[in-house]
């Protein structure tokens, strides 16, 4: 195992269940990467040293007792959005807030599936956007190149596991925010269905488009992630039926009918799928093709669908608003987008959430025709760190919607998606590809998923550590306990 990088989520696993290394030993090799990147990669908004090593001290007594757990011992991280008993969840928002007293369901089933939590990752404020900055904690870079984002709104947990410092990491998905910065930093980042992965102490998140998914660098890691946190609380409105997801990893998905999308859905605002982007989608179909699939061009039923997104988001945003202690602190497009929520959130809310069975019913057509639609995740490479941050709001909208126009309508759907890496573009920059699927199609879209890291092997190639001479992030260093 190699000190400067973390080992896979499911190599950990047996590691430690054969003896070979200790809790503790991971869990500080994954601190040092942590802390000695924090000043330059800033992936964390907090690190708990000290309760960390006190979480692997307890999994090497269970292990050595013989105890095992499928993720016992092994260090991993959450998005600062879910809850961790003792420690304040601000999601991205400056301001001191409360510790909380319990953990979040997803939370409470990682540990109790043996996990250590390291640490909390950075996020943009309320989870908006497609980047990773703000005056809390500063700008969140890409392990593949420190001037670019690495996406948003689960761009702390992607930089930390594309950069190595843990094997596998929960973020979560409102309208792309685990699969956008998987592709921007080559990560399989599995957005699950709705309920798949509990949003508790919220039944729902942001009205039911918000849900928890895994970011990991290989297929395997992120199944073995969803498994562990996979579940609900009692009070969870939304029940799938259980899956396994490991098992499906290593199962061959059969010659499949792919719908290869390249068309952006309707927005309000113009969005163009950039050639160089466009290129390695068509790749990836080609390969996918080679491996007996039928790969046919053809767009999703879309119609006004973003018509349904925009109340949920904005209502949600307008809910947060009103529990943070310190509005006055938070971004200008943050109190404008729940204004808007307000206004929204009667009648038009009520409107959008009614939609949701026709759109299935018109979706659950055209998967008569198809079992997988592939398409972009973005229509750009991650922009420039700062290049969206001090924009108004209908700029940054222009600009969201021209880069990530592509992964939002299943979050309306409530139905599964995975991001797969697609390669680089110019400026070592990775871009990734969608596979999406009907309702409870997570083992389909793994085992395709799988079948295509077979053959591509994107998990082999790291990110350059970054150096001294990297791009620093503005002194708001990650609260360590």
């Amino acid at each position: 195992m190699t000190p400067d990088r973390s080992p896979g989520l499911a190599e950990s696993a047996r590691a430690l269940a054969a003896g070979e290394v200790t809790s503790r030993a991971l869990t500080e090799r994954a601190l040092t990467r942590i802390e000695s990147t924090q000043a330059s990669l800033n992936a964390f908004r907090i690190v708990r040293r000290e309760a960390a090593l006190a979480e692997a001290d307890a999994a090497d007594r269970q292990l050595a007792a013989g105890a095992r757990k499928s993720l016992l011992g092994v260090p991993v991280a959450v998005k600062d959005d879910m809850d961790v008993a003792g420690e304040p969840t601000a999601f991205g928002c400056p301001g001191e807030f409360p510790p909380v007293t319990e953990d979040g369901e997803a939370v409470r089933r990682l540990r109790a599936a043996g996990a250590v939590i390291v640490g909390k990752t950075n996020t943009c404020e309320f989870g908006q956007w497609p980047f990773t900055e703000g005056p809390a904690f500063g700008a969140t870079r890409n392990p593949w190149n420190s001037l670019h984002t690495p996406g948003g709104s689960s761009g702390g947990s992607a930089a930390a596991v594309a950069a190595g410092l843990v094997p596998a990491a929960l973020g979560s998905d409102g309208a792309g925010s685990v699969r956008i910065p998987a592709a921007w930093t080559h990560l399989v980042g599995v957005k699950p269905q709705r309920g798949r992965i509990s949003t508790w102490p919220r039944g729902e998140s942001f009205h039911g488009i918000t849900v928890n998914g895994t970011l990991a660098r290989t297929v395997a890691d992120a199944a073995l992630l969803l498994d562990a946190a996979g579940g609900n609380h009692p009070g969870d409105p939304h029940r799938p039926p259980a899956v396994g997801m490991t098992e499906a990893v290593g199962r061959d998905p059969g010659r499949l009918r792919i719908a290869l999308s390249l068309k952006p859905p309707f927005t309000a605002l113009p969005a163009r799928l950039r050639p160089e982007v466009r290129a390695r989608i068509l790749e990836l179909a080609e390969k996918l093709a080679g491996l007996g699939h039928t790969v046919v061009t053809d767009d999703p039923p879309y119609g006004r669908i973003g018509l349904t997104l925009i109340p949920r988001a904005t209502a949600g945003i307008a809910e947060r608003v009103r529990e943070t202690p310190h509005p006055g602190l938070l971004d200008r497009r943050t109190l404008d987008a729940a204004r808007l929520g307000r206004l929204l959130g009667g009648a038009p809310l009520r409107a959008a959430r009614r939609a949701e069975a026709g759109l299935h019913d018109r979706f659950g057509a055209f998967f008569g025709r198809y079992d997988v639609v592939l398409a972009p995740t973005t229509a750009a490479p991650p922009p420039l760190v700062g290049a969206l941050i001090d924009l108004d709001g209908l700029a940054t909208d222009r600009a969201m919607i021209a880069a990530c126009p592509y992964a939002w309508p299943w979050n309306v759907l409530g139905w599964p998606g995975v991001n797969v890496p697609a390669g680089f573009v110019a400026g070592g920059l990775p871009v990734g590809a969608q596979l999406l699927g009907p309702a409870h199609s997570e083992p389909l879209l793994l085992s395709l998923a799988a079948q295509l890291e077979a053959e591509l092997r994107w998990h082999e190639r790291w990110p350059e550590p970054l150096g001294a001479d990297s791009p620093a992030a503005p002194d708001r260093s990650a609260r360590t306990l």
